[in-house]
């Protein structure tokens, strides 16, 4: 593997972590802490992740319990929930923050859906610049003689091949999360 490929592998790798992450964040009708773990909360006069200031577990398939580290932040962290947009309703039981999952309705299922593959196009368009950028740097080499023109032309096809072999991570991962999404 030519020292360009594997100077942007992590790139590419990156672009998949990032869309997992994103994806992480939808909601799929199951209770799991990356829903709330990324929502800001108002804490100690600054804006904080939710993961910062409590434990999030998931009590069973429609339940979680934050448990927040200092009981005094409580309410903040319930109001940052319920301003956060995400479609959840939390309640404060005793020194937890209990959020029970509302089942989700066909059409939210499809508008999550869209969401979804909203997340994988910016993946896809991600991926597209990595490549665009070592093409470009393949063609620098060349201009600068650093390698020669069929050099040049057998590195942008390995190029394209790994940008392929990428584009169907991304594939593979949004299919998964669309099926489990859909699930009733």
């Amino acid at each position: 593997m030519h020292a360009l490929l594997n100077q942007k592998k992590p790139a590419f790798e990156s672009a998949i972590d990032h869309l997992q992450k994103e994806l992480g964040g939808l909601r799929t009708g199951r209770a799991t802490p990356t829903l709330v773990e990324d929502i800001a909360v108002s804490a100690y006069d600054a804006m904080m992740e939710i993961k910062g200031l409590a434990s999030i577990q998931a009590q069973d398939a429609k339940t979680l319990i934050i448990d927040p580290w200092d009981k005094g932040l409580l309410r903040n962290i319930e109001k940052g929930i319920r301003d956060a947009g995400v479609g959840l309703s939390p309640v404060v039981d005793g020194t937890v923050i209990r959020i029970v999952m509302p089942s989700m309705t066909e059409e939210s299922r499809k508008t999550m859906v869209k969401k979804m593959k909203e997340y994988v196009e910016d993946a896809r368009i991600a991926l597209r610049q990595v490549r665009e950028d070592a093409r470009d740097q393949a063609t620098k080499m060349e201009r600068e003689k650093q390698i020669s023109e069929d050099e040049k032309f057998k590195l942008i096809d390995e190029i394209d091949k790994m940008t392929k072999e990428f584009n169907e991570r991304i594939d593979e991962v949004g299919e998964k999360k669309e099926a489990e999404i859909m699930t009733v």
